[in-house]
């Protein structure tokens, strides 16, 4: 069985309606799992940050960067998308 791949995506901006329905949007399309979520809106920002599986065959993390990357642009919101190998290699110095 294959190890899974995790990507870790951060979303911040002003707080608007259709955020998280747009941002699972672009991971479905990309074949992207949710398996953990946290969001918050303190005083008018809001402040997501999720751990998704990335581990389709059909889900290619560039591509998904990309789709992301245009939800962020087209609702004024900067979305960041992270391999969850960065952090795991963080801790393991």
């Amino acid at each position: 069985m294959n190890e899974m791949k995790k990507a870790v995506i951060t979303v911040i901006g002003i707080d608007r309606k259709g955020i998280i329905a747009r941002v699972s949007g672009a991971m479905y399309e990309h074949d992207a799992n949710i398996l953990d979520i946290s969001q918050t809106v303190v005083s008018g920002y809001f402040n997501m940050v999720l751990i998704a599986d990335i581990s389709s065959e059909r889900c290619v993390f560039d591509l998904l960067n990309s789709a992301l990357h245009e939800v962020g642009e087209s609702m004024g919101l900067q979305i960041r998308v992270q391999r969850s190998e960065i952090f795991e290699a963080m801790h393991q110095v």
